[in-house]
């Protein structure tokens, strides 16, 4: 079925719109303020062989990597029949850390004989806790993936539309919040429902086949617009290298080094000589990787390009089996999410600086600050866990500069308001704004960090850090100067100041301040 221009552009515009409405959904019905406040969650349209198709713009690091892991999660559940949810967060084919959990359903819509399987929806959200060594989950030193949680292989936690109760009752039993659990995931699947609901009804406007057609014509024409962009770029190959600062358990670099060849037909980044998996939790899976490369090509070629599959197929990315981005079971991941996929995307964005300069900016902060932490609430006597990733500077920009006090790259979430953090947390707010130092001057220079203070006022709570860019600034381009390091530190009750390692786990009592400054970004163009 040939699907014309005016239909094909109707058809994408709702597809996005329902995967936006999806995303709305989960935020109004959610628990956690991790989910209900920042919108650390995201959603998406797959067609029938699990390629996406639509995508609401949450959460980058979220999107690119479902896009890579899908076909895997299906081929390890088997075919799903109506009614079906998948619930996964094994990283190993999910594609990500173990507190990104994904719900997976099949859409089926009435046909002549019997029902007809048009696509799949899926949902990712961060939840709070999934059990491991720190509350969070997200352990400042962990190595191995046992630590950091419960790992849920791809499993059926609704079946012919009843939920399986023992699937559930075994998810709950092992985090430390399972009321907060049980609503992210029960809004979840409201999620689902209401996707599966616009999908039956586009379906019923337009005909089955002639959604399934939209969906290829979709696919096509995303990837007739990449070619296009690829074409308007100056054939070669371009190198560039970053590095993280550590992998949490020694003071080591962790070098991400690419290769990046252009050509009229084909885009091919190459990340031979990158450091092989560390000892640490600063391991990505594949589809971690990819889902950076992706938002990086996005960048470089045209930003209002439709991510679907569609666009990566002219693009190749080679990634080494068993380097620090393709780490192999049983390794500890959670911080690949978090550091890494910011590292990868800093690299990329340097080798196309050479492609491109006009496009692309200075490095931004390139890390996502994330701060966890969990005790007892004295309030209740429940446990609590917060976690939060904290926005920087953005790299100077070849148009203007860099913006202060924003999230950046891998990372597309909110803030948690301090109000709502304080009601929610036994924490307070002492310190929340911006960093006093500029960032890297340049023609345009680099965006501002932020400072912010948390005061504990649990009697002993656990805090962990996964922070990078305290000892390599975020790089400056042609002719910038770098931006400034992130710094940590602890005031203990008698006012002492201890500076604190990028990455790590800690007690911390009553009346004890933990501050997060965050990087500055780099500068464009010399001064």
């Amino acid at each position: 079925m040939i699907v014309d221009p005016i239909t094909l552009e109707v058809l994408r515009n709702a597809l996005e719109a329902v995967a936006q409405e999806m995303g709305a959904v989960l935020k109004l019905t959610a628990f956690s303020p991790n989910i209900k406040e920042r919108m650390d969650a995201s959603t998406a349209i797959f067609d029938a062989r699990a390629q996406l198709v639509a995508q609401a713009e949450h959460v980058p690091v979220h999107l690119g990597a479902m896009m890579r892991a899908m076909p895997a999660i299906l081929a390890r559940s088997g075919p799903l029949d109506p009614g079906d949810v998948i619930v996964v967060n094994d990283p190993f084919v999910g594609g990500a850390h173990l507190p990104d959990i994904t719900l997976v359903a099949p859409v089926h819509v009435r046909g002549d004989v019997d029902d007809r399987l048009v696509g799949y929806l899926a949902c990712r959200a961060h939840h709070s806790d999934v059990g491991g060594m720190e509350p969070g989950s997200m352990p400042g030193r962990s190595t191995e993936v046992f630590q950091e949680g419960l790992i849920i292989p791809p499993v059926r936690l609704v079946r012919a539309g009843t939920e399986q109760a023992d699937v559930m009752a075994l998810i709950l039993a092992n985090v430390r919040t399972p009321e907060e659990r049980r609503g992210d995931l029960n809004a979840q699947l409201a999620s689902l429902r209401v996707g599966a609901r616009r999908l039956a009804e586009l379906a019923g406007r337009y005909g089955a086949d002639a959604l399934v057609a939209g969906f290829d014509a979709i696919l096509d024409y995303s990837e007739r617009r990449m070619r296009r962009r690829l074409a308007e770029l100056p054939p070669g190959t371009y190198v560039a290298e970053d590095c993280l600062d550590d992998d949490g358990t020694s003071d080591e670099p962790v070098p991400i080094r690419l290769s990046v060849t252009v050509t009229p037909e084909r885009l091919v980044l190459d990340f031979s000589g990158t450091a092989s998996q560390r000892a640490g939790n600063v391991n990505a899976v594949a589809p971690m990787a990819q889902s950076a490369a992706f938002f990086a090509v996005k960048v470089l070629t045209d930003p209002t390009l439709p991510p679907n599959a569609g666009v990566l197929r002219a693009i190749e990315i080679r990634i080494p089996e068993g380097s620090v981005l393709d780490a192999q079971a049983p390794a500890a991941v959670c911080a690949g999410n978090t550091e890494t996929t910011q590292r990868v995307c800093d690299t990329v964005l340097r080798a196309f600086a050479q492609v491109a300069p006009d496009r692309i900016p200075a490095a931004s902060q390139g890390t996502m600050n994330l701060i966890g932490i969990g005790g007892r609430d004295p309030r209740t006597g429940r446990s609590y866990t917060y976690i939060e990733t904290i926005c920087g500077g953005q790299g100077g920009r070849p148009r203007g500069p860099g913006m202060d006090a924003v999230q950046v790259n891998m990372t597309n979430t909110l803030n948690t308001p301090v109000e709502s953090l304080e009601i929610a947390y036994p924490l307070r707010v002492e310190r929340y704004e911006l960093r006093g130092e500029p960032g890297g001057c340049g023609r345009h220079p680099g965006g501002r960090g932020v400072v912010r203070a948390l005061r504990v006022l649990d009697h002993e709570a656990r805090v962990s850090l996964q922070t990078d860019r305290r000892r390599h600034a975020p790089y400056g381009l042609h002719g910038g100067e770098d931006g400034k390091p992130g710094l940590n530190r602890l005031v203990d009750r008698d006012g002492t100041v201890r500076i604190l390692p990028g990455k790590g786990s800690y007690s911390v009592g009553a009346d004890e301040v933990v501050i997060v400054e965050t990087p500055c970004g780099g500068g464009w163009g010399a001064p």
